[in-house]
């Protein structure tokens, strides 16, 4: 169970992905959400920015100024949602959120791992067609996050630099597979006799 899972959250429902990552922290899953700004969130802007609202408002009776937090940026608020779902006081429980690690875009080193999806909670299978939604990293600028532009930017250069990895890695691929169809048509019936003495 070490091994560590990232999943890319883009395009995924907000409630169930947290519920399913819940459950994997306490199993023993480390895992790592990337692009949280991306989430879907079920209900228009207005309807979450409202619901957003009555809990910035919510306060301490004893002391206004010491809680609850307010999170305003997309990985936090994802991080807070999933903690709630956590009997986070334990020492199992503490010891599962220790296993969440939770970024708006993708950082390194993660930019160069596998990516996974989690398809009990993909908008697209799990969202009427018609059905309102927003973004939470739009909900996030909305209620005070500044760094919508930055991050734009940032995956906009990411991206770029995939894109050139991928044509270089799909030319270096081309290349090889021309090598040893050469090499194959150079043999000729020698190739045969090759494969059965296992070379």
């Amino acid at each position: 169970m070490e091994k560590v899972v990232v999943i890319d959250a883009r395009a995924h429902m907000y409630g169930r992905l947290a519920s399913t990552v819940a459950k994997q922290l306490l199993i023993g899953q480390h895992v790592v959400i990337v692009r949280a700004e991306a989430v879907t969130m079920s209900g228009g802007l207005v309807r979450q920015k409202m619901k957003f609202s009555r809990f910035l408002r919510l306060r301490m009776n004893t002391k206004p100024s010491k809680g609850p937090i307010h999170f305003r940026s997309p990985a936090r608020i994802l991080w807070r949602s999933i903690r709630g779902m956590i009997p986070h006081k334990t020492k199992r429980g503490a010891s599962a959120l220790e296993r969440l690690k939770v970024f708006e875009g993708i950082p390194q080193p993660y930019d160069k791992m596998k990516r996974v999806v989690v398809p009990d909670a993909l908008k697209i299978l799990r969202m009427q067609s018609k059905h309102k939604f927003c973004t939470l990293g739009r909900l996030a600028s909305e209620v005070g996050w500044k760094y919508g532009e930055v991050l734009g930017e940032l995956e906009q250069k990411r991206l770029a630099e995939s894109k050139e990895y991928y044509v270089a890695k799909k030319a270096s691929k081309k290349a090889v597979a021309d090598a040893q169809a050469g090499a194959a048509k150079q043999l000729g019936a020698a190739a045969g006799l090759l494969t059965t003495v296992g070379m």
